[in-house]
């Protein structure tokens, strides 16, 4: 009879989403209705939301698109020869992932398209071969692109005006059912590592989708917090930042921990929580999913270079990868800032009932920095223009990471996530990172930092580019910020320096600047305040694209550090802190354990009510308090040092002060081997041996 009785419980029970017990489970309140209506007012109002007519054109390209894989594969099938039944069974089917899958598309995005063929359709010489010519016959599309060196080879072009990126994964079967359920792990079975990264964005949108409460409140969450990332340049995977799914993830596990809230309640929530999340303990929506087929999946236990991971965001499909191994310490930096930029907003928007504009007010890159590197890059044309633009940018975040490790820390890089052309100037773009000190490193008067070698050996590993041609040019040089070009600024126009940030989104700034700058290895010092107006000094020259940059002022961030944090919340997934000889996967089963009993004692021992604000505080302490033990931590940075990582400092609010400088020369041989991959941080070593020995870099100088 008890055990009849638990069934019923059980069966009766609200269905529990992520691996913890939420911390709140209160339903929305008035105001919360108040404010997730002039949220959705807003989102409609800046264009986010396709209409009607571009929604039916979208429904009927990926129709069309469908049909053409079906006529492909049975025209390829025919030219090697099965017979006609074979031919007739013959077929591939359209997968969609993304932005488009999830529901969070805007006007004019791309549509991520995976097409799925049967064993005998090769990528190689099909998908890219008679596939591409197929396309490229046809009048509706333009802009084909293949790319078939890619991390997930990918087909992009333009169907009826609508951008598409089409994926290929080739399974071990003979014939694609049309009902085919894309979630089913023996899909992957015998599957090369292309096709299962190519499947990978498929299976891990629709598991998010299974995985989160509230759908339409996911989305319009999701569809805010991605129009305020890319407003605050923290919206590119491929600069260090997070992309699409990186955001996604976040937002879904927000969702799981109240799931009963609206949009502006989960907006606040997402702040307040990853203000405070402990990094690098894990963001995961699902206990990771062992498998049986042996791929290889995220797991800091037994895998090094998992361990070197700053800011692991786990995907819930097997198998389960860190889809931010990207991120580095300076963006994980500017993130967390933006966090508590958001917090700090969302706390006075409460209490004073303001609007949500200031939470989107655009950062002011070029404003925000006193010093930066600017990369310029040119070719010979277009398409010469478009290769090479994509190997740069792929290699921008190495650029950082080996500044990060040249000045061992000291130095961060903000990357700005979009390139910028120059009219006057024909087939060529330039790239900015902001530089400044890490504000948690030691304070050395007049310490300059040279980074001559560093930005060589940059240049080095991206002339290491297999499909090089002649015209092929990068260039890296220092830059103020009164020598920022025109061009970048909108409309040309560069704003007036009084318009700058100092309390920036309303959030006063403590930092006091008492910046020094040594004059080119001169004796003397010149004391200057942190004032636009009196930027100028006789010891800065702007550089020449090919020459040699000056010593850099003090690098600084110049934006709002020293709000206070809310509630002490740390990672609810503490799965990093595993006994010894525990692999991670076993240890998260007693994590969940643990934090389901600790959290509703938490829930019901405070007021005797989950839905007051205290047990909600005590909730999310309780159930995320678990730090990093010293023993990992030791564990860690020796494995940091063995293989030539970044050791992270820890972040304070102090003024700074110091010098850089920067060599950058134009001159160098172009080397024309090499394959094109993805690399991750800890590939570093490697990369730059490979550099070192294509070429003469330049001695690194003594710090002056």
């Amino acid at each position: 009879m008890d055990s009849f009785c638990r069934m019923m419980n059980a069966a009766n029970a609200p269905r529990r989403f992520g691996i913890s017990d939420p911390i709140s489970t209160t339903g929305p309140h008035e105001f919360d209705v108040i404010k997730t209506r002039e949220l959705e007012k807003l989102l409609v109002d800046a264009g986010l939301y396709e209409d009607k007519e571009e929604a039916v054109r979208r429904e009927e390209v990926l129709g069309q698109l469908d049909q053409i894989v079906k006529t492909w594969v049975k025209k390829v099938t025919r030219a090697k020869g099965f017979n006609e039944e074979v031919v007739e069974e013959a077929n591939a089917k359209i997968f969609t992932s993304g932005s488009y899958r999830l529901g969070v598309h805007g006007p004019g995005a791309d549509i991520d398209t995976l097409c799925v063929g049967p064993r005998h359709i090769t990528r190689e010489e099909d998908f890219f071969g008679a596939l591409h010519g197929m396309l490229a016959e046809m009048p509706e599309i333009e802009e084909l692109h293949p790319v078939p060196d890619a991390y997930v080879p990918v087909m992009k072009f333009k169907f009826n005006g609508i951008s598409i990126d089409l994926l290929y994964a080739r399974l071990e079967l003979w014939v694609i059912p049309e009902e085919m359920e894309i979630l089913q792990d023996s899909i992957l079975q015998s599957a090369d590592e292309q096709t299962v990264r190519s499947l990978n964005g498929c299976r891990v949108t629709d598991e998010i989708l299974h995985l989160v409460p509230n759908i339409q409140n996911f989305r319009t969450t999701l569809r805010c917090l991605r129009f305020w990332a890319k407003r605050r340049g923290v919206y590119s995977n491929v600069a260090g930042f997070l992309g699409g799914i990186n955001w996604a993830l976040l937002v879904a596990r927000i969702c799981q921990l109240y799931p009963n809230a609206l949009p502006s309640t989960l907006v606040s929530r997402f702040f307040r929580v990853y203000c405070q999340w402990r990094w690098p303990n894990p963001v995961l929506l699902c206990p990771i999913k062992e498998g049986s087929l042996g791929l290889p999946m995220w797991d800091p236990r037994r895998n090094i270079r998992d361990r070197n991971h700053l800011m692991p965001i786990i995907t819930p499909a097997y198998p389960c990868m860190n889809s931010s191994y990207n991120v580095s310490s300076s963006t994980l930096r500017v993130m967390n800032e933006e966090f508590q930029r958001g917090n700090e907003i969302c706390e006075e928007m409460e209490k004073s009932n303001t609007g949500w504009s200031q939470l989107f007010e655009p950062f002011p890159f070029f404003e925000a920095y006193k010093n930066y590197l600017q990369i310029d890059i040119s070719a010979e044309n277009n398409d010469d223009l478009v290769n090479w633009k994509g190997w740069v940018e792929s290699r921008l975040r190495l650029l950082t990471l080996k500044i990060e490790r040249d000045t061992r820390g000291m130095l961060q890089c903000h990357p700005h996530p979009s390139d910028f052309l120059n009219e006057s100037r024909p087939l060529h773009c330039c790239y900015f990172m902001g530089l400044r000190r890490n504000q948690g490193s030691e304070v050395h008067e007049c310490e300059q930092f040279d980074l001559r070698s560093t930005v060589e050996e940059f240049k080095n590993s991206v002339n290491f580019y297999s499909l090089w041609k002649p015209g092929m040019w990068i260039n890296v040089c220092h830059a103020k910020r009164r020598n920022i070009p025109d061009f970048v600024f909108p409309g040309g126009i560069r704003p007036s320096y009084h318009m700058r940030i100092a309390g920036e989104g309303g959030v006063s700034s403590k930092r006091k600047d008492s910046s020094s700058v040594q004059v080119n290895g001169a004796a003397g010092v010149k004391r200057r305040k942190c004032s636009e107006v009196s930027q100028t000094s006789t010891s800065s020259r702007s550089t020449s694209s090919d020459g040699i940059a000056n010593l850099i002022e003090n690098p600084g961030r110049e934006r709002t550090e020293d709000a206070e944090a809310g509630e002490a919340i740390s990672s609810i997934n503490h799965s990093l802190n595993c006994p010894d000889g525990q692999s991670s996967v076993n240890h998260l089963r007693c994590c969940q354990d643990r934090e389901r009993s600790v959290s509703c004692k938490a829930a019901f021992s405070t007021t005797g009510s989950s839905s007051s604000e205290e047990a909600e505080n005590l909730l999310q302490s309780r159930i995320s308090s678990t730090p990093v033990s010293s023993s990992d931590t030791r564990e860690l940075d020796e494995l940091r040092d063995k293989n030539g990582s970044l050791d992270r400092q820890q972040d304070t609010d102090q003024g700074t002060n110091g010098n850089i400088s920067v060599i950058s020369s134009a001159k160098g041989g172009f080397n024309h081997s090499g394959g094109l991959e993805e690399l991750e941080p800890a590939e570093l070593t490697q990369c730059n041996r490979m550099s070192a020995s294509m070429s003469q870099v330049v001695q690194k100088k003594p710090v002056i």
